[in-house]
């Protein structure tokens, strides 16, 4: 056979060949490929080292950060101890509990999770609150039972945020928690509802976390969208009354963000002191329950209250609510996380006549009450009563400073006599403050120099109380413009005004009435008539919101140991129906409240505090009477009523089936 090699198989054979290149080319290409892709795979696993070995030196910082902020918490703990009179067990935190920061690396023994917390800020766990005083060890106790107060004012609501009386916040506090309180020993911020939180360290957020087994009283969880809406929708919402705290948070807090489910985020505008217990003393309100209402709604409502807190409002119906006059009758909480408190129930009641009060008292009807001065001094006389009640009295950080409040600018449209600050010292340079204490409180308290107390580091120690100078007072009417030009006896201005006041008090305990008529006699002498106005407590809020009054008895307490003055005393208080009832409008108290609010160093703060109480004293937008103790009288059968820094907590009381032992 013949071969033979055409045309056709020439094309075949180059066809072959090149495929057998390009399959060649195709071969070195890939080859060169898995090289750089070893290079790469190489540089990425050298990467991956690197960055391993940069984020156990973030961990080694973090711990050693974590451990520095563990030994700082642990003295703090030691001193707050020591300070309070404990003894300090090895290994452990006093009685109460505390806060810790601790290294909590994941997989470590013992270790919390932290994976919620901003990496590199220490967090700061918190001892579950618990009783300072177990009512369990004392002898005596017995579970169960009702404990009964009289109220010596009617409250006017028991909403929260909506409350503006004392009355009501003290039946709302029992009801609503937050995320922190003070110590009742130590006055110290601890956790309640957070287990744990953050401080940033330029003092600009605060993140907490939310404890797991938080409910509210109809077994709903605490949630941090909870807080976030009371904040956003409830306390900031212009169209619902809560213009007090409104007018105290509009410039400080920024927003209220939900990190997760039980954790929460505060942030700021500026950097204040006051920043951390703005943020842990918020009410957590249930979103669930107080959305259903509307504005209109809330500010009409008198008794809409739902909270997470040891008691509940015995009855929760819109259609059928609390209303002032009736009992406020609060039940143990049975969804409550925290040391279940011995009594059943909590009972508000008022009676705002002193005898009549202290005669429900004798009568059984009551297990506490707070007495008049005069009262308290002569039944702590009568060794019959105080061998078997229990009669305290002691300065706690809720002590009143009970006064005067001068109307510093407009009335109804026209300026009060006061608006001249040397008028106002006239006032209390008139007024003979020992003898008051003498005749009206019985020797009970002392002559109040100034709105703060005198134990707390930022009052000026070398202020003194005015002195009673009527020639002085005089003096200083005069140079106002005041003085008798016809005669009469009465003073007039320079055209032709004579210089009459009205002097608003609330009726029904015979302390004010006598207050009212020592003032009106005082400045009887002194040429001033003053007409006076007694009126029933509830009609009081009113009346401070419209500034519809010349001067007013006011008292006032405190709810924290160093309480932020913008509230009551800036200038910016006084629009929007703010809590400055006085309109005081003071630059220096402006620039020194500013000035303490925004200073986080302690000394320095207390610095602008005294400058503070220099300008108060200067000016003299309030007349301090008094500084009162805190007085109670308690039934025989009620255990553990004990007057702590803070005050009583009602938490601890027990009711036992006999009288115990009396210790006055």
């Amino acid at each position: 056979m013949q071969n033979r090699f055409g045309l056709k198989d020439f094309f075949l054979l180059v066809l072959v060949a090149a495929v057998g290149l390009s399959v060649w080319l195709g071969m070195v290409k890939s080859n060169r490929e898995w090289d750089n892709l070893r290079e790469i795979k190489s540089s990425v696993t050298e990467l991956q080292g690197r960055m391993a070995e940069q984020n156990r030196q973030f961990d080694r910082l973090g711990e050693l950060s974590r451990g520095v902020g563990e030994i700082q918490q642990r003295l703090a703990n030691v001193e707050s101890t020591l300070s309070a009179g404990v003894a300090v067990r090895p290994g452990g935190a006093g009685q109460g509990g505390g806060a810790s920061t601790a290294a909590t690396t994941p997989g470590r023994a013992g270790a919390k999770d932290e994976s919620w917390a901003v990496p590199g800020v220490p967090v700061e766990w918190q001892q579950p609150w618990n009783f300072t005083t177990d009512p369990r060890s004392q002898a005596g106790f017995s579970e169960g039972g009702t404990f009964t107060e009289l109220f010596e004012a009617r409250p006017a609501k028991i909403v929260p945020y909506i409350q503006t009386d004392v009355y009501g916040r003290r039946a709302v506090d029992l009801v609503v928690d937050t995320l922190g309180a003070y110590d009742p020993v130590s006055l110290k911020l601890r956790g309640v509802l957070a287990e744990a939180w953050q401080m940033d360290p330029q003092g600009m957020w605060v993140r907490a976390k939310i404890r797991d087994d938080a409910r509210f009283s109809d077994g709903q969880p605490v949630t941090a969208e909870d807080f976030r809406w009371s904040f956003h929708e409830f306390i900031m919402n212009p169209q619902i009354e809560a213009q007090r705290t409104r007018s105290i948070l509009a410039d400080q807090v920024d927003k209220v963000t939900v990190i997760s489910e039980r954790v929460v985020e505060i942030r700021f505008k500026q950097v204040l002191f006051s920043n951390l217990d703005t943020a842990l003393t918020m009410y957590a309100l249930p979103k669930h329950f107080y959305s259903k209402f509307a504005p209109a709604e809330i500010n009409k409502a008198t008794g809409l209250l739902l909270g997470s807190g040891p008691f509940k409002l015995e009855r929760v119906d819109p259609e059928n609510q609390w209303a002032p006059g009736q009992p406020i009758e609060l039940v143990r909480n049975d969804q409550y996380w925290g040391p279940k408190p011995p009594l059943d129930r909590i009972r508000f009641r008022d009676i705002t006549d002193e005898l009549a009060r202290l005669t429900a008292y004798r009568n059984n009807e009551a297990d506490m009450i707070t007495p008049a001065a005069t009262q308290f001094v002569s039944l702590k006389n009568d060794a019959a009563f105080a061998n078997v009640n229990q009669m305290l009295s002691t300065i706690t950080m809720r002590s009143a400073r009970g006064g005067i409040i001068w109307n510093c600018g407009e009335r109804l449209g026209k300026p009060t006599p006061f608006t001249d600050k040397r008028v106002r010292r006239a006032m209390t340079m008139l007024l003979d403050r020992e003898k008051m204490i003498r005749d009206i409180w019985r020797g009970v308290g002392q002559v109040a120099k100034g709105f703060m107390n005198p134990n707390f580091a930022g009052s000026d120690p070398t202020i003194k109380a005015w002195p009673y100078d009527p020639a002085a007072a005089k003096a200083l009417l005069k140079e106002a413009g005041w003085e008798d030009r016809d005669g009469n006896g009465v003073l007039e201005n320079a055209g032709g005004q004579e210089f009459v006041f009205e002097f608003t008090f609330f009726t029904g305990g015979e302390i004010a009435q006598r207050i009212a008529t020592f003032v009106q006699d005082a400045m009887k002498d002194a040429g001033i008539r003053v007409i006076l106005r007694g009126v029933d407590w509830s009609v009081g809020d009113p009346i401070r919101k419209q500034r519809d009054f010349d001067a007013m008895i006011m008292s006032w307490g405190a709810n924290a140991p160093e309480s932020d003055p913008k509230q009551i005393f800036h200038s910016d208080s006084i629009k929007d129906q703010g809590d400055n009832f006085g309109q005081w409008n003071s630059p220096g108290a402006d620039k020194a409240i500013d000035a303490l609010r925004r200073e986080i160093d302690f000394d320095k703060r207390m610095q602008h505090w005294r400058e503070f109480d220099r300008v108060m004293h200067d000016e003299q937008p309030y007349t301090w009477i008094r500084l009162a103790p805190e007085t109670r009288i308690i039934k025989p059968t009620i255990g553990n009523a004990r007057q702590y820094p803070k005050g009583l907590d009602y938490l601890e009381f027990f009711r036992s089936p006999t009288a115990l032992p009396i210790k006055n």
